[in-house]
This record gives structure tokens, C-alpha cells and sequence, in this order.
């Protein structure tokens, strides 16, 4: 798989709220109700990651988590990231206040 590029990227990242570019990796920081609500989202994260075989760096801070996304072996952001990056978010929304819930895509990007 082939690392996108700069205008692809930012192309992308336009359909997804919150996530953004750090280096040669997206990121996005969930904030959950509590740290039980948070590690229940890991675990679909751990599951969801097994089955395309795609792992985020995954960092936990009580009620929040951060997803970092990289195709190391492509050297930069795939298609592969962004199609992760909606997945989470699809995981995620059941689990977030209200408030915090963005639209996700019904289709991936």
C-alpha cells in the first residue's frame, strides 16, 4: 500500500471530525464518561484491529483515549488509516456523550 499524499491526506481528513495530522500519522483523543467506558472502547478497538490486522497506538488517561494511526511499512497515512479512523469512530459513538458524538460516515472513505 502507498503512502498518500499531503493533498490527499488533508482531502481525507476533511470528511473526519477531530482526527488530525501529526506527522506522518492521524490522531484523534476520545473523551469518555469514565476510565471503565474507556477501556470497554480498547477492547473493541484490540478486536476491530485483529481482524484487518491494522494497530493503532493506543495511549489511555483515565476517561480519554488516543488512537494513533500509521502505515508503518507504506512510511506515512494510507487509505488503510482512514478506513481504521471511521471504523473507531462508528466504535466509539455509542459510547460518547451526546455532545461529543460527530456525524461518522455511513460509508468508508
Amino acid at each position: 500500500m502507498k503512502a498518500l499524499s499531503p493533498r490527499q491526506v488533508a482531502n481525507r481528513l476533511a470528511k473526519l471530525v477531530q482526527w488530525a495530522e501529526c506527522g506522518d500519522s492521524i490522531q484523534r483523543t476520545y473523551q469518555f464518561a469514565d476510565f471503565l467506558t474507556s477501556m470497554k472502547f480498547v477492547q473493541d478497538v484490540a478486536h476491530a484491529a485483529e481482524r484487518v490486522q491494522h494497530h493503532p497506538d493506543i495511549l489511555v488517561r483515565w476517561n480519554k483515549v488516543s488512537l494513533t494511526l500509521s502505515t508503518h511499512d507504506a512510511g506515512g497515512i494510507t487509505e488503510k488509516d482512514f478506513v481504521f479512523a471511521a471504523d473507531a469512530d462508528r466504535l466509539a459513538a455509542p459510547r460518547l456523550p451526546p455532545e461529543a458524538t460527530p456525524p461518522v460516515p455511513a460509508v468508508p472513505l
